[in-house]
């Protein structure tokens, strides 16, 4: 293959990996950590993400939130959801909270919640508890996780050092594979260019061989006759 036609080969290739991994990335689950400061009279999500680790099994989940305040002891009933359904159970939370995770599925991976109009009293812990039945072809296997989120009620936000040094390093992430992009995008410019080149030498080469061997055979008949 000329060296002109494996540049554009190159840049498709380059292409459709990208294209995979972001789709492989958009269908992933990835559990991450909760937010922990609430600003007082706003609305605050509490993330909850529990991954299924056998993709390829199906399953049924359930998910169940639990509220401590500051000076409890125990948890307390605080939320629900289960076929696609929600249900408050703590009256100090009623109309209030909304399901903000998986929807449309059975099989849930996501049991984010969202309260709205956050007040001081709701500073404490939160306990979300999914129950997940694996469904297998002779059996059906049942487990429990849970994650236990400590909120603190502010009367306005403050960043802390994590949530600043993760900005950080998105926005270097981004740069760094614009960047990436741009140097890859420069060579393949440039290999194309040097091949494009090089191919009109030869062509300017082999015109003026034609040329010159014209001329001669030129020459020759005129001597000849």
């Amino acid at each position: 293959m000329s060296p002109l036609a494996e540049a554009p080969l190159m840049l498709i290739v380059l292409v459709l990996l990208m294209a995979l991994q972001a789709g492989v990335c958009a269908g992933a689950c990835v559990e991450v950590d909760s937010d922990t400061e609430a600003v007082a009279n706003r609305g605050f999500k509490l993330g909850c993400i529990s991954c299924k680790r056998r993709g390829e099994v199906m399953a049924t989940a359930s998910v169940t939130w639990l509220f401590k305040a500051v000076g409890e002891a125990d948890f307390s009933h605080l939320y629900s959801y289960e076929d696609q359904r929600g249900t408050i159970a703590d009256e100090r939370f009623e109309g209030r909270v909304q399901w903000r995770g998986s929807r449309r599925t059975l099989d849930l991976q996501d049991g984010s919640i969202y309260i709205a109009n956050i007040t001081f009293n709701d500073t404490g812990s939160y306990k979300c508890v999914f129950s997940r039945v694996l469904i297998y072809d002779d059996y059906a296997f049942r487990i429990n996780t849970s994650k236990i989120i400590n909120v603190r009620v502010v009367p306005k936000m403050t960043r802390g050092m994590a949530s600043i040094l993760s900005e950080v390093m998105m926005y270097v992430a981004i740069v760094g594979l614009q960047l990436w992009l741009l140097v890859e995008m420069i060579y393949c410019y440039r290999k194309i260019s040097a091949a494009g080149e090089e191919a009109l030498r030869e062509s300017a080469a082999e015109y003026l061989a034609v040329a010159s061997e014209n001329k001669d055979n030129c020459a020759a008949v005129q001597v000849a006759e």
